[in-house]
């Protein structure tokens, strides 16, 4: 007597029928090559293709003669640019004609709050001699923050009213942080969609009037100098004098002597006699190339000393000091003049070598006559 197959059986059974083409389907290893054909390998990422960017190189040239007036009348055959010794074909020249792109940087600390009246009158004096008529200018302040005050402008009469308006804030001033802000504004101004290679269309320039001090910021002066430079950012600056704002200060309540009559609480600087005019015996017989190879090479470490003057001097511009018998507008005036005043080079680096620091050399064939020129900039290796 036969069991029927219950329906759980029946079940099983279909379902295992079901499964097993799937499994001829699905073999447990990888299938043996047909004979004669080449075995397939497994497929190799590509290494990507790094590829240097060589960028246009701009360079002011300002020319003076033994006397220390400014030659405006030299061609373009008459100069020769080398980069690390290497002949450069020019491919734009101008004399002052080029229109600015120009960051008023500010220290508004409460350390030079005294000096911030004369300030406050020093509005017309960039929009109309150092602006020019075709220029445009940003207006930004720094203390213990940075604060973008006035965005770029063609309109004279906002910028002077912007200035006119400038505040006293807190004690910091995060100089660094605050020009690497400004190189970063300025690295996007005169980027014309179809000029030509080779030709650029403004000149970026970043005018500082602050204290030669930094204190708090993030980035590091050799940073902020890299990017000038790769943006062809010119760096002016006007040293405001800590010593000149306590003597323009309100009087206060005198406090008694702590030292005898000329003497002094604070040693002087190594090798030198404390006086009441040591502020002005400051700036001494300094390499400052040395200083700007160093910084552009040592990205991550602190400058303490000279920020200004070395900023200046890696990117072709001129520090002013005030504390002496020039004035902040005195000061304002001389670059106004230099600016308009001053030849614009450009190349495109060739046969120059690759990364590391280039050196800049501008040469004049006409005699007797001195040359200023950016002397140089850091081509860093890409990171792997």
């Amino acid at each position: 007597m036969r069991c029927k197959p219950s329906r759980a059986t029946l079940l099983l059974f279909t379902l295992s029928l079901a499964a097993a083409p799937l499994r001829a389907q699905a073999p447990a290893g990888p299938l043996p090559p047909k004979p004669g054909a080449p075995v397939q390998e497994i497929p190799q990422a590509k290494a990507p293709r790094i590829q240097v960017r060589v960028s246009l190189v701009s360079t002011p040239v300002t020319v003076r003669d033994k006397t220390g007036q400014m030659i405006h009348n030299l061609a373009e055959t008459e100069f020769r640019v080398l980069d690390n010794g290497v002949p450069q074909k020019i491919t734009h020249f101008d004399l002052g004609g080029d229109p600015l792109s120009l960051v008023l940087l500010f220290e508004n600390s409460s350390r030079v709050a005294p000096l911030l009246p004369e300030l406050r009158k020093t509005g017309i004096l960039f929009t109309q001699t150092v602006m020019g008529p075709s220029g445009e200018a940003a207006v930004v302040t720094f203390n213990d923050s940075i604060d973008k005050l006035q965005d770029f402008s063609t309109d004279t009469e906002s910028i002077e009213k912007t200035v006119a308006q400038l505040k006293p804030g807190t004690s910091g001033a995060k100089l660094y942080d605050a020009m690497a802000v400004a190189v970063e504004m300025l690295s996007g101004r005169g980027v014309a969609a179809g000029a030509p290679a080779g030709v650029p269309t403004r000149r970026r320039v970043l005018l500082v009037i602050s204290e030669a001090t930094d204190a708090g910021s993030d980035s590091k002066l050799g940073e902020v100098l890299r990017q000038a430079q790769h943006a062809n950012v010119t760096i002016y600056s006007v040293g405001l004098s800590t010593t000149r704002a306590q003597l323009q200060a309100e009087p206060r309540q005198t406090t008694p002597h702590i030292t005898p009559p000329g003497t002094f609480p604070q040693p002087p600087q190594p090798g030198t006699v404390q006086t009441p005019t040591s502020e002005q015996q400051r700036y001494g017989n300094i390499d400052f190339m040395a200083l700007v190879v160093w910084a552009l090479s040592h990205v991550k470490e602190q400058i303490k000393d000279h920020a200004l003057e070395v900023a200046t001097t890696a990117t072709g511009g001129m520090h002013l000091a005030t504390f002496r018998d020039r004035s902040i507008e005195k000061a304002i005036d001389e670059i106004g003049g230099e600016l308009h005043s001053q030849y614009t080079l450009s190349y495109t680096p060739s046969g120059a070598g690759d990364y590391g620091y280039h050196e800049i050399k501008v040469e004049i064939s006409r005699p007797g006559l001195k040359v200023r020129a950016r002397p140089g900039y850091y081509l860093a290796a890409p990171e792997s």
